[in-house]
C-alpha cells in the first residue's frame, strides 16, 4: 500500500484528513441498516462535502422516518429495501463486490453481525490478509496524528496476528502520509521479562522489522505507554530508541488494553477518534453505535482517502 500520490503531505489534523479525503472523493459508500440518525447524519454531510455518495441499505421506511425525525436531508442518497440487518449486511457486500460501493460501513447492527458478513468466504470481502481495526486518534497537546491497533476486532492476537496487526497500521499511516512511521510495541515494562508474554511479543516484533519481515515503518519494543510518547520519559529511563517519545503507532497487547486506551483517551483526554477496520477488499467503517456523527464522519474520510 503507497501513499496517495507522490508528495502528499503527513495529514497532522482532522481538519486536514476531512480536507484531503473531499479531494480524492467522492467515493461510493454503502451503510447497512442505515436506519440511524448519527449514521444518516454523518452520510448526509459526507455526502454534501463531496467525500461520498451513499447508499442507504435497509428498511426503507424507517430510514426515511428517521430522516424525518432528525431534518436530515438524504434526497440525493441511493435507498435499497432490506428491513433484516444481517440481510442488509449481506446486501452491502454483494454491493462491493459489484463494483458499486467503495467503502462499506455499519449502522444500526451488531459490530460481529456486519464481520461476519464481510467474512463470509463466499459472499464477503476476504482477500486472505486478516482483518484488523485501525484507530486514527487527534489528542490535545500532541503535533501528530496517533494511531492504535488493534481496539476492536483480534481479541487475542497470536504472534502471526501481531505481525499483521503491526503491518497493517503501518500501511494506514503511510497513505496518511506518514512516510516511516514509528512502531511503539506497548508493554507494561521496557524490559524484556519472561513472566510477561508481551514483552516477548515486543521484542520479537522488533527485531523482525529489522529483518525486513515486516516492512515500512520503523518498530521497537517493549514500550510501556509513557516511555511510547514522552521523550523526557524516555531520557529518565535512559532508553535509546529511534521510536522512545515519538512513536506514530502504538501497538497494544490485546483488544482489551486497545480498547480501554481508546476509551480513555477520548473520555478522559477529550481526544477524536476515527477508525476503520482493514484487511477486506475495501475500507470497512465500524464505529460505534455511541460515537456522535462527528466521529463516524471523521471514520468515513478515512475511509475515503484509504479506498482513493
Amino acid at each position: 500500500m503507497t501513499r496517495i500520490e507522490e508528495g502528499f503531505m503527513a495529514v497532522k489534523t482532522f481538519a486536514e484528513l476531512m480536507e484531503a479525503a473531499k479531494k480524492v472523493g467522492p467515493k461510493a459508500i454503502a451503510i447497512a441498516a442505515a436506519h440511524e440518525h448519527e449514521v444518516l447524519l454523518a452520510a448526509a454531510d459526507a455526502q454534501s462535502q463531496g467525500m461520498a455518495t451513499c447508499i442507504l441499505v435497509g428498511n426503507q421506511g424507517l430510514i426515511r422516518e428517521t430522516a424525518k425525525e432528525h431534518n436530515i436531508n438524504i434526497s440525493g442518497m441511493i435507498t435499497v429495501a432490506e428491513p433484516d440487518p444481517k440481510a442488509a449486511a449481506r446486501r452491502v457486500m454483494e454491493l462491493v463486490n459489484l463494483g458499486h460501493a467503495d467503502i462499506a460501513m455499519k449502522g444500526k447492527i451488531e459490530t460481529g453481525d456486519f464481520l461476519r458478513a464481510a467474512l463470509d468466504r463466499e459472499t464477503g470481502l476476504r482477500t486472505g490478509a486478516l482483518f484488523t481495526h485501525v484507530g486514527v486518534f487527534e489528542v490535545p497537546g500532541m503535533d501528530r496524528l496517533v494511531f492504535i491497533s488493534d481496539a476492536g476486532v483480534v481479541v487475542a492476537p497470536t504472534m502471526e496476528q501481531k505481525i499483521a496487526i503491526v503491518q497493517n497500521a503501518i500501511n494506514v499511516a503511510r497513505r496518511l502520509g506518514v512516510e516511516q512511521p514509528k512502531v511503539a510495541v506497548l508493554a507494561a515494562t521496557e524490559m524484556v521479562n519472561f513472566k510477561i508474554p508481551s514483552t516477548m511479543y515486543a521484542a520479537n516484533l522488533s527485531k523482525m522489522a529489522e529483518r525486513g519481515q515486516i516492512q515500512g515503518g520503523i518498530v521497537d519494543g517493549p514500550l510501556a505507554l509513557d516511555n511510547a510518547i514522552s521523550l523526557e520519559s524516555a531520557e529518565i529511563k535512559g532508553i535509546h530508541s529511534p521510536v522512545a517519545g515519538q512513536a506514530d503507532i502504538l501497538i497494544t497487547p490485546d483488544v482489551e488494553s486497545g480498547n480501554i486506551l481508546a476509551k480513555a483517551i477520548t473520555y478522559f483526554a477529550n481526544g477524536k477518534m476515527a477508525g476503520v477496520v482493514v484487511g477486506a477488499k475495501v475500507p470497512l467503517v465500524v464505529a460505534s453505535r455511541s460515537d456522535p456523527h462527528e466521529t463516524k464522519l471523521t471514520s468515513i474520510a478515512l475511509g475515503v482517502l484509504l479506498a482513493a
